[in-house]
């Protein structure tokens, strides 16, 4: 028999849906896509397999269902940070402190992101669900980049390779929250803690605005700090 999961319960019962992806979501976390069976993901919810495949056809199809609903967190807050009043700097501080707290919230969400680069031998990525995976990425990425741009070209940041700053974003933003007992030894402390997680925004802010903006600003926001 599979580990039960514990499936939180916020604002009402779930959905048997929501209940199958919340499950499968922490197996796929920590066992990546071809460590975890549909038998495993339907103890876990305590359903039959026929029932588990009545809701998800394959495990492709469940593994990617799992990856979209993360994404689209992501994709809704980014939404939320980058719409809102605010230069590009302004909009950029705002999206970090999303996407920190985004990560934080669930501590499967980094780890499965994570793994999720390494899954391409076993996902083909040719499934309907697949490509909506692949179409939020993009979306994600691409108002990300405007951001950027946008900044570059206000003289807000330093000119640069945006697929590049995208690649250093995911990495500092993603990797520390999927460190588990790794960066828990390093830093002696959990990861996910109020405080640690206080601290990972103003770790990861001064980095960034050293390498990110452009000189004007940077000096601009050492003498707020200072003061």
């Amino acid at each position: 028999m599979g580990e039960r999961v514990e499936v939180a319960d916020d604002v009402g019962e779930p959905s048997s849906r929501e209940k199958i992806l919340d499950a499968a979501e922490l197996l796929f976390a920590q066992r990546g896509f071809s460590g975890v069976g549909m038998r495993e993901v339907a103890e876990a919810v305590g359903l039959s397999k026929s029932s588990l495949f009545h809701h998800f056809r394959s495990k492709v199809e469940l593994y990617a269902a799992v990856a979209a609903r993360i994404l689209s967190v992501f994709e809704e807050r980014t939404a939320e940070a980058l719409t809102s009043p605010g230069d590009a700097f302004v909009r950029f501080d705002r999206w970090l402190e999303a996407m920190i707290e985004t990560l934080a919230e669930r501590p499967s969400r980094a780890r499965l992101l994570l793994r999720s680069l390494f899954e391409d031998d076993d996902l083909a990525g040719e499934s309907e669900e697949e490509k909506e995976v692949d179409e939020i990425i993009h979306r994600l990425f691409a108002s990300v980049g405007r951001m950027l741009r946008e900044g570059m070209e206000q003289g807000l940041f330093r000119l640069g390779s945006i697929p590049h700053l995208l690649q250093s974003l995911i990495g500092l933003l993603v990797y520390h929250f999927a460190s588990g007992e790794f960066g828990e030894t390093l830093l002696r402390q959990s990861l996910f803690s109020p405080a640690a997680v206080r601290k990972r925004k103003e770790e990861v802010k001064a980095l960034l605005y050293c390498g990110v903006l452009a000189e004007p600003l940077r000096a601009r926001v050492r003498t707020d700090v200072e003061s």
